[in-house]
C-alpha cells in the first residue's frame, strides 16, 4: 500500500470541514439576513405595514346625505327624496355586457328603454363606475338576484337615495331638475375644493333651483369604518360619521297659484311671471309646455328624451327667463311715464290722430282705421293709441328712451336666482354699434325709433323683465331682485338663513307721474282693452295689454285665420293689484296667442281672483293631495 493511499483520507477529511465551515457560515448569514430582515418588517417598517393591514381589514365606505328639500311658501314640499334599490354593473369588472345584462333579464325584467338609457350612460360615464341597468328593484327583485349573484360578477343592488318630484310637471322649470355627476360638474366641484362633500354622491342639480342651490341641497357626506374579512364581506361596523344633511329650500312661490296659472295657458305656449310688488318675491314663474323632472333623475331615456330635444315647442325652455320678446304696447305706459319725467309730455296734452304717422317718405299706421280722433296721454293708454307713441318717440328721441327704459331692468339680467337668464334687447345706437359688424348696418336711422315707441323693432325682452318692470312701477318706483327662495332651513339645527329683499334701485320718479300712468292703467281695465276681461272683478286692478307683431302685414288687415299659426302675433299683458296698495304684479305672454286682451288678459284675470280672493277656475281642483308618486 502506497503512501498516497493513507494520505487521501487526511485529505478528505479536510474538505469536508473546509465545506462544513463554508456551510455554516453561509447559514449563519441567511439567518442574520432574515433577522435583518425581520427587525426592518417588525421594527423599523411595523407603522408602515401596521396602516396597509387595517387598510386591507377596513373599508371606508361614504354615506351619502339626504338632499335637502324644496318647499313653497305654505310648505307643501315640491322635491323629496325617497330610498329604492337599482341593479347595476361595473363595466369595467364584467368580461361580456351584453351577455351579462342578457342573463340578468332571466333573473329581473329588463326593458330596451332601460338598456338604452345604460348605454347612454356607459358613453357618458367613466368604465369603472358602477351604472344601473334596473332602478327602483321590488323586494322579490332583490332576492331572486341576490339568490343568483354568484353568477354575476360585476353587479350588485344597491341602496341608492332618489329625488322625486310629487306634482309631475308642475312648477318643473322653476325647480329644474338633477342628473348623473358628469366632468363638468366635477370641474365645478373640484374648483370649489368640494371633493370630500361628494364621496360616494352620483346627482349632481342641472336645471332650476336645483342646479342654483346645488351646493347648499347637497349636504355632508359621511362615511363608516367597516371591518371586512379576506373574501370583501363586510364583519362589523367600528365606526361611523354620520352624513349632514342638505339644507331646506323655502319658496315665495305659492304652488296653488302656481297651478292656477298654468291650467289657465291649457296647450298653449308662452310664460306668466308674478311678483310681489314690495319684496320681490316671485309667487309663480310659469313656462309652457313643461315636462317631467321626475325622468331624468335615472338618466332619461333616448325616446324622451328625443321627444323633448326635437319637439317644435321646445318644452326644455324656461321661456320666463331664456326667451325674449317684442312687449308690444306694454311698453307703452313706460314710454308715457318717460315723457312725463323728461317734460316731451304733459297728461293733459292731446294729439289728433288720422290713423297714421308719417315720417321720413314712411307711412307708419295705427291697427284703428280712421285713428282715434284727440287723444291725450290717458286716452293713447286706455285705447292703446299707436300714432300717438309714434310722434312720442321721435320726439324723446332713442337715447332718452334707452336711458329711462334702462331704469326699469329692460334689456339687463334681474339677477332671479336661477342660472341662464337671457339678457334681452333694449335698443340703442350703442347696442346697435356693438351688434352688427358691417359700418351701414352699425348706424342707429332715425325711423328706427319710431317702431321702438310702441314696443316693436329691436325690442326683445323676457317675460321676467316686464314682470320686474311693473312691478317696479306698481311699487313706485323701488325696484326689487326678483328671488324664488325665501329662506334656507338647516335641517339638524332648525336654524334659518333668510334671502332677505334686496331693493337694487330707487327711481328718481314724481309720484304725481307715477299716479297718472297707475290712474291710465286702470282705466285698461276698467273700460279699455281689457275690460271683458275684468268685468265683474271684485277689486280694482290696473293693466295694459299688448301685441307682438312678428312679421310686416305690410299694410294689410291682420286676419288670425287667415295666418299660420306659429306665424301669428304675440298676446302680451301686464297688470298689478290693488291698484292703490298692490299685492302682485305680473307679466302673461301667449306665443301666437293674437290680440293681448284674448289671449293673455284672461290669464291675468284667473290669477288675480285667486291669489286676491282665494277663487280657483272652474274645473280647477285643490289638490293639496294630489300629488302623483286687440292691443
Amino acid at each position: 500500500m502506497s503512501a498516497a493511499e493513507f494520505r487521501a483520507p487526511e485529505q478528505e477529511i479536510q474538505r469536508f470541514r473546509a465545506r462544513l465551515v463554508l456551510a455554516v457560515a453561509l447559514a449563519v448569514l441567511m439567518f442574520g439576513a432574515v433577522m435583518v430582515r425581520l427587525v426592518w418588517l417588525q421594527v423599523l417598517q411595523h407603522d408602515y405595514y401596521r396602516t396597509r393591514a387595517e387598510d386591507n381589514r377596513i373599508s371606508l365606505a361614504p354615506i351619502v346625505p339626504n338632499r335637502g328639500l324644496i318647499l313653497d311658501r305654505n310648505g307643501l314640499v315640491l322635491a323629496r327624496n325617497f330610498s329604492a334599490y337599482t341593479l347595476e354593473i361595473t363595466p369595467s369588472k364584467v368580461a361580456d355586457l351584453e351577455s351579462t345584462i342578457d342573463d340578468l333579464s332571466g333573473l329581473i325584467e329588463i326593458q330596451p328603454r332601460d338598456r338604452k338609457r345604460f348605454r347612454k350612460l356607459l358613453d357618458e360615464s367613466k368604465n369603472f363606475e358602477s351604472l344601473p341597468i334596473r332602478t327602483r328593484l321590488s323586494d322579490e327583485e332583490v332576492a331572486r338576484f341576490v339568490a343568483q349573484r354568484f353568477r354575476f360578477p360585476g353587479v350588485e343592488v344597491k341602496a341608492r337615495l332618489f329625488r322625486q318630484y310629487p306634482y309631475g310637471e308642475l312648477a318643473s322649470h322653476l325647480l329644474g331638475y338633477i342628473g348623473r355627476i358628469n366632468d363638468r360638474d366635477l370641474d365645478n366641484i373640484e374648483e370649489k375644493g368640494l371633493e370630500d362633500k361628494y364621496q360616494g354622491s352620483i346627482y349632481f342639480g342641472k336645471a332650476g333651483l336645483e342646479q342654483r342651490y346645488e351646493f347648499d341641497l347637497h349636504g355632508q357626506t359621511g362615511f363608516e369604518e367597516v371591518e371586512v374579512s379576506a373574501g370583501g364581506r363586510a364583519v362589523r361596523v367600528l365606526s361611523r360619521t354620520p352624513p349632514v344633511p342638505g339644507n331646506n329650500l323655502h319658496l315665495t312661490v305659492d304652488l296653488k297659484l302656481q297651478q292656477v296659472a298654468e291650467q289657465a295657458f291649457g296647450n298653449r305656449r308662452g310664460a306668466v311671471v308674478a311678483i310681489e310688488p314690495s319684496t320681490g318675491g316671485v309667487l309663480a314663474l310659469v313656462s309652457k309646455p313643461t315636462f317631467d323632472p321626475n325622468l331624468f333623475v335615472d338618466g332619461i331615456d333616448p325616446q324622451h328624451w328625443d321627444a323633448y330635444n326635437n319637439s317644435p315647442d321646445h318644452p326644455l325652455v324656461n321661456r320666463a327667463l331664456n326667451a325674449a320678446y317684442p312687449p308690444g304696447s306694454t311698453f307703452k305706459p313706460f314710454m308715457a311715464l318717460g315723457a312725463l319725467t323728461i317734460g316731451k309730455r304733459t297728461p293733459a296734452q292731446s294729439i289728433s290722430d288720422p290713423g297714421f304717422f308719417e315720417f321720413g317718405g314712411h307711412t307708419f299706421r295705427d291697427d284703428k282705421k280712421g285713428g282715434h280722433g284727440s287723444v291725450d296721454m290717458y286716452r293713447s293708454i286706455v285705447a292703446s293709441c299707436d300714432t300717438y307713441y309714434y310722434r312720442l318717440a321721435s320726439d324723446m328721441g332713442i337715447d332718452a328712451i334707452a336711458s329711462f327704459m334702462g331704469q326699469f331692468g329692460l334689456g339687463a339680467r334681474t339677477g332671479v336666482d336661477i342660472d341662464g337668464e337671457s339678457i334681452g334687447i333694449l335698443p340703442s345706437p350703442e347696442w346697435k354699434r356693438k351688434r352688427f359688424r358691417r359700418p351701414e348696418q352699425q348706424k342707429w336711422y332715425a325711423g328706427e325709433t319710431i317702431s321702438i315707441g310702441i314696443g316693436q323693432g329691436y325690442n326683445a325682452y323676457t317675460p321676467i323683465q316686464l314682470a320686474s318692470a311693473v312691478a317696479t312701477l306698481a311699487n313706485d318706483g323701488v325696484r326689487f331682485r326678483p328671488h324664488l327662495v325665501s329662506y334656507l332651513e338647516n335641517v339638524t339645527t332648525g336654524e334659518r338663513r333668510p334671502i332677505e329683499p334686496q331693493p337694487i334701485a330707487r327711481l328718481a320718479l314724481k309720484q304725481d307721474n307715477i299716479d297718472v300712468i297707475k290712474h291710465a292703467m286702470v282705466g285698461v281695465n276698467k273700460e279699455g282693452t281689457a275690460m271683458r276681461a275684468f268685468l265683474g272683478a271684485e277689486y280694482v286692478s290696473a293693466g295694459k295689454t299688448g301685441t307682438a307683431q312678428l312679421f310686416s302685414l305690410k299694410g294689410a288687415d291682420y286676419k288670425e285665420g287667415h295666418v299660420k299659426e306659429r306665424l301669428r302675433d304675440h298676446a302680451l299683458f301686464i297688470a298689478f293689484a290693488p291698484a292703490d296698495k298692490p299685492k302682485i304684479a305680473l307679466a302673461v305672454l301667449v306665443e301666437n296667442g293674437g290680440f293681448g286682451a284674448q289671449a293673455a288678459a284672461p290669464i291675468a284675470r284667473q290669477v288675480f281672483d285667486y291669489w286676491l280672493l282665494g277663487k280657483l277656475p272652474q274645473g280647477a281642483a285643490a289638490e293639496d293631495n294630489d300629488a302623483s308618486d286687440s292691443n
